[in-house]
């Protein structure tokens, strides 16, 4: 077996290893880890917005997307002196706080940026996001069901913003003021949940089962609690592609654009071009809409 190839890189201030630089870990995109370690640090100023401050799990990848993966949530040890912890639950978290990390996550093949929906000491969620799951491997009318919800939520008066998950789902988040709490997200989840599922019996499920769903689209309402975690805004995901959890314009939603076209070898015109999609979006008034559910 050859010796791993070892060098370090300095990043504000601190040294960090990186070893096996032409490692492939999207074979299929000819994405290296060197590569990899570069698209992260374009993607740094988007992704580590949702990440910092919070309870970090990350799937990793040692031998690249084709090989074996673990979700990783206790920090490994020895930890660098620069990468900050938070015990939740018995567990110590990674706080992912600035591109150091971010890139010593990379090099350990990190290639999922996973984070609580609150932030370390908190109880309260940061935003709302409705997750609609696939039942189906390739599923042609998620894009329809994103819009279907994304009217309803117009129509309520709340702005949001769809995101690929970079699988094979959708999330829409609707950002909110501080105050909201998990059980009041759960509460107008499971309304609007309920009145897409009625509107369009043969499209969308509350079911829980993945084997009770059929072919329709599970509306998740119910992941809003303290340490769930959903995919970041702009995490890479360990799919053949390379594809990148994307925030959209409605209108492309409208286009029926595939998650697939978003991917690491293209994100960061898109973003040089677009900006974060997320931040242009003000906090809605969820809460006086939950006051007023029964």
């Amino acid at each position: 077996m050859p010796a791993a190839i070892k060098g370090t890189i300095t990043i504000d201030g601190e040294e960090i290893i990186i070893t096996n630089p032409e490692k492939l870990l999207w074979p299929e995109c000819g994405i290296t880890k060197r590569i990899y370690l570069q698209k992260l640090a374009a993607l740094s100023p988007y992704l580590l917005r949702y990440c910092r401050d919070r309870l970090l799990t990350v799937i990793r990848y040692p031998h690249g997307i084709t090989g074996m993966s673990f979700y990783q949530k206790n920090a490994p040890d020895p930890l660098p002196a620069f990468v900050q912890t938070a015990v939740h639950e018995n567990i110590n978290y990674i706080k992912l706080q600035g591109l150091p990390e971010l890139i010593w996550l990379g090099n350990l093949a990190a290639l999922e940026f996973h984070p609580s929906l609150h932030y370390v000491g908190s109880e309260l969620p940061c935003e709302w996001m409705i997750d609609l799951d696939p039942s189906l491997e390739i599923e042609p009318r998620i894009m329809e069901a994103t819009a279907i919800v994304g009217a309803v939520l117009t129509s309520l008066g709340l702005s949001s913003v769809p995101k690929t998950s970079g699988a094979t789902g959708v999330q829409i988040i609707v950002p909110i003021e501080t105050g909201v709490t998990f059980d009041g997200l759960r509460k107008i989840g499971h309304f609007v949940g309920r009145y897409v599922t009625e509107k369009h019996p043969n499209l969308f499920t509350l079911e829980r089962l993945k084997k009770n769903r059929g072919d329709k689209i599970y509306f998740d309402y119910l992941q809003h609690y303290s340490g769930k975690t959903l995919a970041a805004p702009y995490t890479p995901r360990a799919r053949p592609f390379a594809t990148v959890s994307t925030p959209l314009l409605w209108e492309e939603v409208q286009q029926n654009v595939s998650p697939s076209n978003f991917h690491l070898l293209n994100i960061e015109e898109r973003l040089l071009r677009m900006g974060d999609l997320l931040e242009k979006v003000p906090p809605q008034p969820v809460e006086q809409l939950i006051a007023k559910l029964p």
